[in-house]
């Protein structure tokens, strides 16, 4: 077999061959040997039926195996020519022709590999910086916040109205028409302002109000409220005020520490001072880096290294894109592209720059994670999928099976690649300010 192979760069290359009538009919008569040792046709036993039987049973399908096989054979033919393992091999390969002759068949197939990426001193494109400082003020206000957080509740006992962090306690009975609705009232209620643990404006109307107070506070329910009959109703709450409480500060010394660092042996204001100054220099530090450096490195990453790209990869991220973008579209606009072949064909278009750009930045971030030693194993896929899905409260084994289904999980798992891959390259670079 004559096979002519074109490699076009690290990424894309083509083999093309003439596979002969005489070379179709011998894997044709070898199929159908294999099988007459197999299959079952009435009439003859197992094992024993004639290869002229088998012919006649399976005809065109004996061809089209036939076929098939010949072109296994030119691609096998075609990579050892250009020295491409099947692992490097990128997606299935795609028959580009298949003209039958009458002595022969002209194919070619393409071929998409995982490029060679020369990374270079990649470490110089990551921008110097100072890893972020708080201040002692910084420090001692969010102390103070979580200090708050865990004081204790006592009554006001002088006469002043109720102000935001308040805690009121009320008893309230609500109407909408004049109808008392069912679990609109309470007695004794403890309603901390500023919560928004009511519907918007309940908790803005009894912020002024007095121990022993009595108002009618008028509000809307929101048009998505979950009891569908007091959705976007007009409402009116009986409110009064039984008490007011308030949080009492506490001092800043050992006991708030211990309390603070639960667990921590003979813990010190300095040491909870020490660990917050460490939370806030995490937070602010994980801040720059998701905002700002970030896509700052990934955007010179992309800009400045050299990357053979695969076609047909290209092409799909272009496909991918293009239905996501139907997918917000009103149905005059697929109306409108299913009627103008050339509308979907220049929409598609517009994303080629991005789908290029984004299997770029995959396949650098990939080879950076070889060097790097960076991997991420689908148990920590699924751990952080399962994190994430308890945090909105959702049932984290149907979030999970959710994104088995739709295939997002490769999806998930590169994007966790890539944040540690440019995480690691920005520790690597930070400084102390």
């Amino acid at each position: 077999m004559n096979v002519t192979t074109n490699k076009i760069d690290t990424a894309n290359a083509t083999i093309a061959a003439i596979i002969t009538n005489e070379a179709i009919t011998a894997n044709v008569d070898k199929i159908a040997k294999q099988l007459s040792k197999t299959t079952n046709i009435p009439g003859f036993r197992k094992g024993k039926v004639p290869v002229s039987a088998v012919k006649k049973q399976y005809g065109d399908k004996l061809v089209q195996d036939a076929e098939a096989e010949a072109l296994r054979d030119v691609l096998s033919a075609g990579l050892k020519e250009i020295g491409v393992e099947n692992e490097a091999m990128i997606g299935e390969p795609q028959v580009t022709k298949f003209d039958k002759g009458a002595d022969s068949i002209d194919v070619e197939v393409t071929v998409a590999m995982r490029p060679e990426i020369d990374l270079g001193d990649y470490a110089k494109l990551v921008p110097a910086f100072k890893t972020p400082k708080v201040s002692a003020a910084a420090v001692k206000e969010r102390i103070d916040e979580l200090a708050m957080q865990q004081a204790e509740l006592v009554t006001v006992d002088e006469e002043r109205p109720l102000v935001d962090g308040d805690t009121a306690v009320i008893d309230f009975e609500g109407s909408v028409d004049g109808e008392l609705f069912e679990g609109g009232a309470a007695q004794g209620f403890a309603l901390t302002l500023g919560s928004k643990q009511f519907i918007p404006g309940f908790e803005d109307q009894v912020v002024g109000m007095s121990k022993g107070e009595e108002k009618v506070v008028k509000v809307t329910f929101p048009e998505n409220y979950g009891g569908e009959a007091l959705a976007g109703k007009d409402a009116e709450f009986k409110v009064t005020v039984q008490e007011i409480q308030m949080k009492k500060k506490p001092r800043h010394d050992a006991k708030l520490a211990a309390k603070l660092l639960p667990g921590e042996e003979d813990a010190t204001m300095e040491m909870l001072k020490e660990k917050i100054q460490e939370q806030l220099e995490n937070e602010e530090k994980t801040k720059l880096y998701n905002d700002e450096l970030k896509p700052q490195v990934l955007e010179a990453l992309v800009e400045k290294i050299t990357v053979d790209l695969p076609k047909f990869v290209v092409e799909q991220e272009m496909d991918m894109a293009l239905n996501k973008k139907a997918q917000s579209m009103n149905e005059a606009e697929i109306k409108e592209l299913q009627e103008n072949v050339e509308k979907v064909t220049e929409l598609r278009e517009e994303g080629r720059e991005d789908a290029e750009r984004s299997v770029k930045a995959t396949f650098i971030i990939d080879a950076l994670a070889k060097v790097e030693g960076i991997a991420v194993a689908e148990q920590e896929v699924m751990q952080t999928i399962y994190f994430e899905a308890m945090q909105m409260g959702q049932d984290p084994a149907a979030v999970y099976k959710q994104y088995q289904e739709s295939g997002y999980l490769p999806a998930v798992q590169m994007a966790m690649v890539e944040d540690k891959v440019l995480s690691k390259l920005l520790n690597d670079t930070s400084k102390d300010a």
